[in-house]
């Protein structure tokens, strides 16, 4: 009986994306991220990116703001990331940005307000300080607004003349894709920093991104410096948003951990016990309550308690235990003058040595070969006159009174 052929499928021209997707997972799956704080392993997420190329594929293009959403931690996985951004250039699928305006609703320019109530009687000058901030905000969003975006064959241009060290392009670069950062830095406020705060350290992670820019991968730079500068955004916040500040690692196994917290108490209709968060993340219980007691926030003791009396603070009702109590300054002079009774028995020389030895004077306790010295002879002869004293201590009549301190 002749054997069935099989007739090849004709290749269509396009590589298989799930293949290359699952050929590029396999080499990076548990692949350690080294940075100087944090040693740990990510996986690229397949799925997402299976499911980005489809999406794609179907509607000829991708926003930005959908690859930030299937893919959150984009900066963990740069070189995977090119590779997707590689394979969305073979399948015909161009990454556009989101074509939001930053641009908030205009509002009155301070400068301008306060020249022109500079005419008023001084009792009608008021100023509100929080227009203040917000102006300059605008002034900034304005100037950048002046710069003009640009076009792919004008970024490859001042690419290849920033390799040339050529500081001018680099200063373009910069310039043109300042309201990128603005764009991303408003998703991230809410966060202990200020927009302003979180502007400038995202401005940071742009002039990292114009260094290291490589035109030749063919995607465009605003794709390229958007990882750039949500890694700088993060990283600032987990430095600076907290009066004491936390690792990096310690800040994701919080946020971690508050993300099991949030899933259990929607499964299970109550606050979760820390065994059971415990087992979901499959740490030790003592780990557990140990990122419970990092991840709680800073109270100022000047924070007001109670309804009613608004003058009590909580630093009020705290107790202080540096400062001695007054019995405890009473039972400590009553001590005094009873040993003071009871070694004055003692030869001078004896009530020298105890002195010295355990400190009754000074409150600074010295060596047998630091009382040696002071007195002229060996160690030795000053433990036996110590242990002479001792003796006769033991034996005094009122020795019983010590034995209630």
């Amino acid at each position: 009986m002749p054997k069935k052929v099989l007739k090849k499928r004709p290749n269509s021209g396009r590589p298989n994306s799930r293949k290359r997707l699952k050929k590029i997972g396999k080499k990076s799956v548990q692949r350690a991220v080294r940075t100087p704080a944090v040693r740990r392993v990510i996986e690229w997420p397949q799925a997402q990116a299976a499911s980005l190329i489809r999406k794609g594929r179907q509607r000829g293009f991708l926003t930005e703001t959908e690859l930030l959403y299937a893919l959150p931690d984009l900066e963990e996985y740069t070189e995977q990331y090119a590779h997707l951004l590689d394979e969305f250039e073979r399948q015909g699928v161009s990454v556009v940005e989101t074509g939001t305006s930053i641009l908030e609703p205009a509002k009155p320019d301070f400068l301008k307000v306060s020249h022109a109530k500079k005419h008023l009687p001084h009792d009608e000058r008021h100023f509100d300080l929080g227009d203040i901030s917000n102006d300059s905000i605008q002034m900034y969003l304005r100037e950048i607004g002046k710069v003009p975006l640009l076009t792919a064959e004008e970024e490859v241009s001042l690419a290849k003349r920033k390799e040339a060290n050529d500081k001018e392009a680099s200063k373009r670069l910069v310039e043109a894709n300042l309201r990128l950062v603005v764009s991303i830095a408003k998703k991230f406020t809410g966060r202990s920093l200020s927009l302003l705060d979180l502007i400038q350290e995202g401005n940071i992670g742009l002039f990292r991104a114009v260094e290291k820019f490589d035109y030749r991968k063919g995607y465009k730079f605003s794709t390229y410096a958007t990882w750039w500068i949500r890694q700088a955004i993060t990283r600032a916040l987990a430095d600076q948003s907290r009066t004491i500040r936390i690792p990096v690692h310690m800040v994701e196994t919080i946020n971690k951990f508050q993300q099991i917290e949030r899933q259990l108490i929607q499964d299970l209709g109550r606050e979760p016990l820390p065994e059971e968060i415990a087992a979901e993340m499959g740490e030790p219980i003592d780990k557990i309550r140990q990122i419970i007691k990092i991840s709680q926030d800073t109270v100022s003791l000047e924070t007001s308690v109670g309804e009613d009396d608004e003058d009590s603070t909580l630093g009020d009702f705290i107790e202080d235990v540096k400062t001695v109590t007054p019995d405890k300054v009473a039972g400590m002079q009553l001590l005094r003058d009873h040993v003071q009774e009871i070694i004055g028995g003692l030869t001078p020389r004896e009530q020298k040595i105890l002195e010295m030895r355990f400190g009754l004077h000074d409150g600074v306790a010295h060596t047998l070969e630091e009382v040696g010295q002071e007195f002229g002879v060996t160690r030795e002869r000053i433990r036996q006159i110590e242990s002479k004293a001792l003796e006769k201590i033991k034996q005094h009549q009122h020795m019983r009174k010590l034995k209630d301190y």
